[in-house]
């Protein structure tokens, strides 16, 4: 039940039952939540950084994918300096540290992790099978996506449902990272499980002139 009602006061931002809520139950915050993540990481899910203030203060220690998503690059360094092969590992809920960071477009922890020697070609471990590529490019997050590629991210990787990350990229319209892409031999014949290039998807979404930059 207080674990029920602390996802309530996550989610709503109710900072004061939470606190009180806290002072009581401390150990709630080492709780997994219903989302088989900790409500640290839920909080950051939600975007309530005065709720991860208040659970910052109540627990003695965070994870590597917690520090990444709330953006603490000094104790991400920290931590890699300490056990270096913790770059590649995966949180609970399948991500390793570089997909979190770029889920929450931490800029500079995506180049830290990577200087670090992450690896940017391990797909989450959860039914989306998805790659950090995917995740930069269908955010239209530029900078990510050109650090990712130049790491040798695989550009033609498919996710679950064969979107690869020029299919992304074509959905958003995206022409800055459509050119990338293709610079670093997007392959424009990928199909995803329906069957449609990326260039049928600029199509369907109104990008023509994308379409035919992307036409086989």
């Amino acid at each position: 039940m207080s674990i029920s009602i602390l996802e309530q006061y996550l989610q709503t931002g109710n900072t004061h039952s939470l606190d009180l809520l806290l002072r009581e139950q401390p150990d709630l915050v080492t709780k997994a939540t219903s989302h088989k993540i900790s409500p640290l990481l839920l909080a950051c899910y939600y975007g309530k950084p005065q709720i991860v203030q208040i659970i910052l203060r109540q627990i003695k220690s965070i994870t590597i994918h917690e520090a990444c998503a709330i953006g603490l690059y000094s104790q991400v360094e920290a931590m890699i300096r300490q056990i270096p092969s913790i770059v590649n590992e995966y949180s609970a809920h399948g991500l390793t540290p570089l997909a979190v960071a770029t889920q929450f477009a931490k800029d500079d922890l995506v180049k830290l992790l990577l200087t670090n020697k992450a690896d940017p070609n391990q797909p989450s471990q959860d039914p989306q099978e998805k790659y950090p590529i995917h995740t930069a490019v269908q955010g239209n997050m530029d900078l990510i996506t050109k650090y990712l590629v130049l790491a040798d991210a695989d550009v033609n990787a498919q996710q679950k449902n064969g979107y690869s990350p020029l299919h992304l990229a074509a959905v958003n319209g995206n022409i800055d990272l459509i050119i990338l892409l293709l610079e670093h031999e997007a392959d424009v014949k990928l199909q995803n499980d329906k069957y449609q290039t990326a260039a049928d998807l600029a199509n369907e979404k109104g990008f023509n002139d994308i379409a035919q930059i992307l036409k086989v």
